[in-house]
């Protein structure tokens, strides 16, 4: 039966089963959802048990939908909005989706705008026909969020195509014959960087990040041109665990090369890649180095983005479900677990995880609702890669600091835009207000503030005790006053020339590129100074060498000798370390059958795997780049 068959037979049982008295305008698959379009969405709104009725006979997800027609313009819908909640509620913004029929209100007093059991909502969707969702104003104003909610705006008639033509997709159907699972590692494995994986079926193929390995010399590309995978167009999605752009920076050059559909991750996981990626193609330029694609092929990567929440579900395949969970490594990061078939198998991918409450997110998930397979990283997966825990990390850090500012020298601290530059805010601010360091000012330099103020709008991404002291306490320490931005090339000139103490948050976190390099280039041969790391150097870059001892280091065809005091802050990093990771696969419940090690130096996954095997007798596989195991 062909897709459109089974359209017309589900239109059919939906006029079948809805009052004649409800005008449905259009009933269409979009993405995985079955979409009612009607222009009497309040009679939807008064009988609740019609949409679950609905589900129950049809067996999909249903959404209703205000037809076109009985929407407001978006001019007076905008007026409307503004007369209808009281003026103490503080409007600070709105974004009309026109695709799905919502308008999202950005208010500084959400509880003063919901009204009384959602009341003041109820009557703004009765007058201007749009759904209300209400948010807090984020106390950072967010440039990237902005752009990208307005770009998906503009071109919500082309997005609502493109989840038309994926709608039909998913609901393909699946072969007879026999069912098979296997998965292809394209990159990161027994390395760090290029992340990327194949999992396959004999209906589908899904892509599991596509990063660059941004310390590589040479292209750092994943195998994407394998046969396996090309031709893109038969990539039934691309799913993405975080950020970090050795897992994400890659995706826009699907787009160049003919890949045409969804890209899954979270809500801020797509903000902050947007990001990353354009910080991307700008230091290219900067280099000389020729980008591996455009600004327009991540246009295309949001238009075709499907952002989750951690627990929601999905189908992605028409023999896959997704459902990401929180991973604990940076704002948005999650564990991608995929259903496959009809209870055939399941498998998580860990992306990359931190297992332990940090001053910024909760734990890494440990409870799926069935899992045979884990893929999990290893970064610091050896047998001696044991951290420092937080409080010991604060007091070396405390120490150092203190003992550069008394001497009357600089501090800089490499770090990477997302995760590790706001916890080490959060450090430094609880630090001075506590009188344990001198007050000075704390520049930021580089994508942090923007990245910052990302974190702002995405509270509930955060962990309790800081959404407490935000939103409860009125305490914000990532907008303290120590913190300035750094946002010209004078002001950066102004801070390089000043004889004052004060500490520098710079990217990049590696030391591969970005403004740190100002810094060092500056301030590397004076040993009152500083230069403390507090995240991961790979091998090869320019902080990897630092940190072995390097005395003498070309930036730029400039030769800088360091006398700078070099320290290293364990216990920061946003991965889990030995301990973490082990405990990590002993309390994973249910327990799996199968672990794949991979996001490792060669001699850290063998290890790992090992020790795995060893201790819970689960079969363990340190993977290779370009093998494949089958696991059905």
């Amino acid at each position: 039966m062909s897709v459109e068959d089974i359209l017309q037979e589900i239109r059919e049982e939906v006029r079948a089963i809805l009052p004649a008295s409800i005008r449905v305008t259009d009933i269409d698959f979009e993405g995985a959802q079955l979409v009612i379009y009607t222009k009497d969405p309040d009679k939807f709104a008064d009988n609740s048990d019609l949409v679950r009725q609905l589900a129950k006979k049809i067996q999909k997800r249903i959404v209703v939908r205000p037809d076109p027609s009985v929407l407001e313009s978006i001019d007076v819908a905008e007026e409307k909005i503004r007369q209808l909640l009281p003026e103490e509620a503080n409007i600070a913004n709105m974004y009309f989706e026109p695709d799905i029929g919502e308008v999202t209100i950005e208010v500084e007093k959400p509880g003063v705008a919901i009204g009384k059991h959602g009341s003041l909502l109820n009557d703004i969707k009765r007058e201007i026909g749009w759904t209300p969702k209400v948010i807090r104003t984020p106390p950072m104003p967010s440039k990237t969020v902005q752009e990208i909610r307005g770009y998906i705006r503009v071109n919500a008639d082309e997005r609502k195509e493109f989840l038309r033509r994926l709608g039909r997709r998913l609901h393909r159907g699946v072969s007879e014959g026999e069912k098979w699972v296997r998965m292809t590692s394209l990159g990161g494995y027994r390395e760090v960087g290029r992340s990327c994986t194949l999992l396959s079926t004999q209906d589908s193929k899904i892509l599991i990040d596509c990063g660059v390995d941004v310390s590589s010399s040479g292209s750092g590309s994943p195998y994407i041109h394998m046969p396996e995978v090309l031709p893109l167009e038969s990539i039934d999605g691309v799913v993405v665990t975080h950020a970090h752009l050795d897992h994400s920076g890659l995706v826009p050059l699907l787009y160049k090369y003919g890949y045409d559909g969804p890209v899954y991750c979270t809500y801020p996981t797509r903000d902050v890649m947007v990001l990353m990626q354009m910080d991307y193609l700008k230091v290219s330029a900067e280099n000389a180095k020729k980008p591996p694609y455009l600004s327009e092929h991540i246009r295309e990567e949001i238009k075709h983005s499907i952002p989750l929440n951690y627990g929601d579900t999905t189908d992605i395949a028409p023999d896959v479900r997704l459902t990401m969970h929180r991973a604990g490594h940076i704002l948005g990061s999650a564990i991608c677990h995929f259903h496959i078939g009809d209870g055939l198998y399941n498998i998580a991918f860990s992306g990359d995880i931190k297992y332990e409450q940090t001053l910024l997110f909760s734990p890494a998930a440990t409870h799926f609702p069935r899992l045979e397979a884990l893929v999990i990283e290893s970064t610091y997966g050896g047998s001696k890669d044991v951290q420092p825990s937080r409080k010991k990390a604060i007091e070396k850090m405390r120490d150092v600091v203190q003992a550069t500012l008394q001497r009357g020298g600089k501090v800089i601290i490499p770090v990477f835009a997302i995760g590790r530059s706001q916890e080490v805010m959060i450090v430094l601010e609880q630090l001075m207000r506590d009188g344990e360091i001198p007050k000075v000012p704390v520049y930021l330099d580089g994508m942090i503030w923007e990245a910052t103020a990302i974190h702002t709008v995405y509270p509930e991404y955060l962990n309790n005790k800081l959404r407490q002291m935000i939103f409860q306490e009125g305490e914000n320490p990532l907008m303290s006053e120590i913190f300035e931005r750094v946002d010209s090339y004078d002001k950066r000139e102004e801070i390089l020339d000043s004889a004052e103490p004060a500490i520098v948050l710079a990217t990049s976190g590696m030391m591969n590129g970005g403004p740190v390099l100002e810094y060092l280039k500056k301030w590397g041969d004076d040993e009152l100074n500083s230069l403390i790391f507090v995240g991961y150097q790979a091998e090869g870059t320019l902080g990897n060498k630092i940190q072995k001892g390097w005395k003498e280091v070309t930036v730029s065809n400039q030769t800088i000798e360091l006398k700078l005091n070099v320290e290293t802050c364990e216990g920061f990093s946003g991965h889990s370390d030995r301990n973490e990771l082990m405990n990590y696969v002993k309390n994973v419940t249910p327990k799996p059958k199968r672990v794949i090690v991979n996001h490792g130096e060669e001699s850290k996954c063998l290890d790992f795997a090992s020790s795995i095997y060893k201790k819970y007798k689960i079969k363990t596989i340190a993977l290779k780049n370009l093998e494949t195991v089958r696991f059905r």
